[in-house]
C-alpha cells in the first residue's frame, strides 16, 4: 500500500518514456494520482497554490502516462511518460533539471531555454482573466491619507492575529494535524532561514522574469505570500515579539516605494 506523508503527500518522479531522462519531480497527493490514472495524464498537487493541476493545462506542454512504479518502500513513485510540447519545465526548458552544481556551490546551465515562460503564462493569464493585467490597480494620487491610515490599521490587525496563530501552533503541540506545528516545534532555524532565502530568491525570480508560473501579477502574490509564511515561522521559531519586525509597516513602505 502505498505510503503519503503526513501532508498527505508523495514524490513522484517524471521520466521521459523514450529517453530514460528525468523531466522534473513534482507532488500528488490521493486524488491527483486517481486523476492521473483516470485519464491518463499526470495531475499533481501544488504546497503552494494548495489545489491539484493538470500538467500542461496553461502551457500545453502535457504527459501521457505509459507506466507507474512504486518504490521499494513504497514512499515514492516514477512516471514513464509521452511528454507531448517542448518543454516539462515550468521555466521553459525540456528537463526541471537543466543546470549542474559546481564544486564552488555554483550552477552552470546545460541547456537551452525551448520557450518564453514569461510570453506563455502572461498570455493565458490575461486570455482567462480577459483584460490586460494591471501591475498596481489602486491609484495611489486618488486614495486619501485616511483611507490609508485605515488599510494600514486592518492589516497590522489581520497579520497580529496571524501572527498569534502561529504562536499558538508553536506552544501547543499539534504536529499531527499541522505540517507548520510541526515546524515550530522543531525549531530548527538553519532550515526555516534557507526555506525564506529560496522563497525570495523566487519572488526576485518572478519579477526578473526569469520564474513564471502563470504570470507576473498572480506569480507576484504567491511567491510573496510564502515569503510571509516562512518568515512568520522563522519570526515565532525565534521568540521575536510583533513589534520587532512589524511587518505591516515593510508592506505599506514597499507598495508606496512603486510611486515615489
Amino acid at each position: 500500500m502505498l505510503k503519503f506523508d503526513r501532508q498527505g503527500l508523495i514524490p513522484a518522479v517524471i521520466q521521459d518514456d523514450a529517453t530514460g531522462e528525468v523531466l522534473m519531480v513534482a507532488f500528488m497527493n490521493q486524488e491527483a494520482l486517481q486523476r492521473t490514472r483516470e485519464t491518463g495524464y499526470t495531475h499533481f498537487f501544488s504546497r503552494t497554490r494548495n489545489t491539484i493541476w493538470r500538467k500542461g493545462e496553461q502551457s500545453g506542454n502535457s504527459q501521457k502516462v505509459c507506466a507507474i512504479f512504486v518504490n521499494c518502500e513504497e514512499n515514492s513513485l516514477l512516471l514513464r511518460v509521452v511528454q507531448h510540447g517542448k518543454a516539462a519545465c515550468h521555466d521553459g526548458y525540456h528537463s526541471c533539471y537543466y543546470r549542474r552544481l559546481l564544486p564552488d556551490n555554483t550552477y552552470q546551465r546545460v541547456a537551452e531555454r525551448v520557450f518564453d515562460p514569461q510570453t506563455v503564462y502572461q498570455s493565458s493569464e490575461q486570455e482567462s482573466s480577459g483584460t490586460e493585467v494591471t501591475e498596481f490597480p489602486i491609484d495611489i494620487d486618488s486614495t486619501s491619507t485616511q483611507k490609508a491610515e485605515e488599510m494600514q490599521q486592518k492589516l497590522e490587525s489581520d497579520l497580529r492575529q496571524l501572527y498569534a496563530v502561529y504562536l499558538y501552533l508553536r506552544d501547543n503541540d499539534l504536529s499531527e494535524e499541522s505540517n507548520t506545528s510541526r515546524l515550530l516545534q522543531e525549531r530548527s532555524q538553519s532550515y526555516l532561514v534557507s526555506r525564506l532565502a529560496d522563497e525570495l530568491q523566487e519572488l526576485a525570480n518572478v519579477q526578473s522574469g526569469e520564474h513564471v508560473h502563470s504570470g507576473r501579477q498572480s506569480d507576484t502574490t504567491l511567491e510573496g505570500s510564502q515569503v510571509g509564511y516562512w518568515l512568520f515561522l522563522l519570526a515565532a521559531a525565534s521568540n521575536l515579539p510583533y513589534n520587532n519586525f512589524a511587518p505591516h509597516t515593510a508592506i505599506f513602505d514597499g507598495y508606496y516605494a512603486q510611486y515615489s
